[in-house]
């Protein structure tokens, strides 16, 4: 393999493949079309108090007793984890106006699941560190890949400024959803219509999802015998849950059961209104004045989500690999949480799909030595 291989994507799946490949000394590049690194792992401080730290607005939670590849990995990099709070009762309620119910689960039947101290951007942040300097190129966006009969690849990019990036790539792997794969990149020669249809059928994970974080001086409904869990019909907020750091501030999450595009209409500002209206309802006149708010709809990230994908699931999607095929034209690999069974959906998917797709270029750069 006299060319590098090239990732497409710097999420969690691209940059672990990255690493994989480096590992092994393997020559890659990783483009991203974003301006950060991350992909839909996003974990963020409030602008105004960064001294509060990162929470996350993406992917939040793992579950060691079921995810060994992340658990390894936590605890190789040496990453603190905060084990997710559930002690005492949670809330749920039917309507704005109805009476909200308090339930004590039975010891033992929450999974236990953890986060990470700092927000799984320290997973993220742990990788790249580890990466040769250059690896990865930001706001490179990808639009087109050619194979030619040698099954060279090249691959052509757009800058911010509106030119034109071409380079050639022994391999490459699409560590993007795969509707963005099928919706944004031109291939010729053109993907089988099977393929295509594979990669439509994928549902972006989180794509009609928005997430919105309320940071208070403490976590005060642990004081009211809380666990800050909410299940509600009511909304905006379809379910909520202690985001709290180890020590000093609390904060609640919530996951919208309001659709995308009715808060598209209201407009953030509305629609933050409506959670603090319905968190001073759940939890007291102590939630009416949050210290900080973050929001993040990934409806809205044209870099996450097509315009099919804003529509809210009904079912866990079948994840896996498009129509059971591994790459296209052999050396262009897909990867990504969407393209793995079992854990799909998950971070744990996200790297055993990067796991897999290094493996494949492994055995070609195999081959090549041969």
């Amino acid at each position: 393999m006299k060319e590098p291989v090239v990732i497409v994507g710097a999420g969690l799946s691209g940059l672990y493949a990255a690493a994989q490949l480096q590992l092994k000394g393997i020559s890659c590049k990783v483009f991203e079309a974003r301006d950060r690194i991350g992909g839909r792992v996003l974990s963020m401080a409030p602008k105004d108090r960064p001294e509060l730290g990162r929470f996350d607005l993406g992917p939040t939670w793992f579950w060691p007793n079921h995810e060994p590849v992340i658990a390894k990995m936590v605890k190789d990099y040496g990453l603190r984890t905060i084990e997710q709070y559930t002690a005492g009762a949670l809330l749920y309620e039917q309507s704005q106006t109805g009476q909200v119910q308090r339930h004590v689960l039975p010891e033992g039947s929450v999974e236990r699941s953890v986060r990470l101290a700092g927000g799984i951007q320290s997973l993220i942040d742990a990788i790249t560190t580890r990466l040769l300097p250059g690896t990865v190129e930001l706001n490179t966006r990808v639009t087109a890949m050619q194979c030619d009969e040698s099954d060279e690849v090249t691959i052509e990019a757009e800058l911010p400024d509106g030119k034109k990036k071409s380079i050639q790539a022994s391999a490459v792997i699409l560590a993007l959803p795969p509707r963005i794969v099928a919706g944004r990149i031109a291939f010729s020669p053109p993907m089988p219509e099977e393929l295509i249809a594979g990669l439509e059928n994928k549902p972006t994970w989180m794509a009609g999802q928005a997430k919105a974080i309320a940071i208070y001086d403490h976590p005060f409904w642990r004081e009211q015998g809380l666990s800050g869990q909410v299940t509600s019909w009511a909304g905006p907020l379809q379910e909520i849950h202690d985001a709290s750091p180890e020590t000093g501030q609390g904060a609640l999450f919530g996951f919208f059961g309001l659709p995308a595009n009715e808060r598209q209409e209201l407009g953030e500002e509305n629609t933050l209104k409506l959670v603090i209206d319905q968190l001073t309802r759940l939890f007291g006149p102590a939630a009416q004045k949050p210290i900080a708010l973050l929001y993040k709809d990934w409806a809205s990230d044209s870099d996450t989500t097509m315009e099919e994908g804003t529509r809210p699931l009904t079912s866990f999607p079948d994840y896996g690999l498009p129509a059971g095929k591994n790459s296209w034209e052999k050396r262009v690999i897909f990867a990504g949480t969407e393209t793995t069974s079992g854990h799909g959906g998950h971070l744990e998917g996200a790297l055993l799909s990067a796991e897999r797709a290094a493996s494949v270029v492994m055995e070609l750069y195999s081959e090549d030595l041969e």
